[in-house]
């Protein structure tokens, strides 16, 4: 199973690197700067599970680092990370859309419990699906195909297996374009046309035989993308 990685954004290097060591300790995979730019630059395009973010930095604000990361992955967990524990800073973040707040200094073990905490309860932080139970049939994303009761079978593309794994542990949950752009394909939704999701999405429907007006499997959910229906 492969770690998931947090990013470390601290600018006193003492307090970054045992953060990190604590992380890595724990089984974590890390990145970690202490720079505002390039802080930005990686809570918006690289691949992590969870954003440690401190409020002042050279470089770039941290309140001005989560309204990029709120707009451009708005599921992303962040935990603020600073020295900064009046309550106005602390509502601030909340109110820009930090998960949770934690005051230096710190216990590592209080760290480690919020960090869990809010991984458990993140919506980015999806359960491995192998199976999806469609009517007549189920896809069986491990072996990259549909099997129907009819005794058909069709292959799934792997760009199809992550949307279908992606959209099935999320069920219940419309996905945006961009969340989708970003947290399956790791592309920036700013540079790429969107349309490349609604062509992979009426091929995957296709597949799964998802043919009705309107799908009854894959879900258009209006303003704001696509759901899979509950088997």
């Amino acid at each position: 199973m492969t770690s998931r990685c947090v990013l470390v954004v601290e600018d006193d290097s003492a307090i970054r690197r045992g953060v990190v060591d604590a992380l890595a300790f724990a089984g974590y995979a890390t990145l970690q700067t202490g720079d505002g730019i390039e802080a930005g630059r990686l809570a918006t395009t690289a691949t992590i599970d969870l954003l440690l973010l401190d409020l002042v930095l050279p470089g770039a604000g941290g309140f001005d680092i989560l309204r990029a990361v709120r707009t451009s992955r708005p599921t992303l967990p962040v935990i603020i990370l600073t020295a900064r524990g009046e309550e106005q800073d602390r509502v601030q973040g909340l109110r820009l859309g930090a998960d949770d707040y934690v005051v230096k200094p710190f216990s590592v073990r209080e760290l480690l419990a919020r960090v869990e905490a809010v991984l458990r309860r993140s919506p980015e932080r999806s359960q491995p699906v192998g199976l999806v139970t469609l009517e007549g049939g189920r896809a069986d994303l491990d072996r990259r195909e549909v099997r129907f009761d009819d005794g058909t079978r069709t292959e799934l593309s792997e760009r199809e297996v992550e949307l279908l794994r992606y959209l099935a542990a999320n069920s219940g949950r419309a996905i945006s374009r961009d969340e989708i752009l970003q947290r399956l394909w790791r592309l920036d939704p700013r540079h790429v046309e969107t349309r490349t999701i609604d062509m992979h999405i009426a091929n995957l429907r296709s597949k799964l035989r998802d043919t009705g007006t309107p799908p009854q499997v894959v879900l258009t959910v209006r303003g704001k993308g696509y759901m899979l229906a509950k088997a």
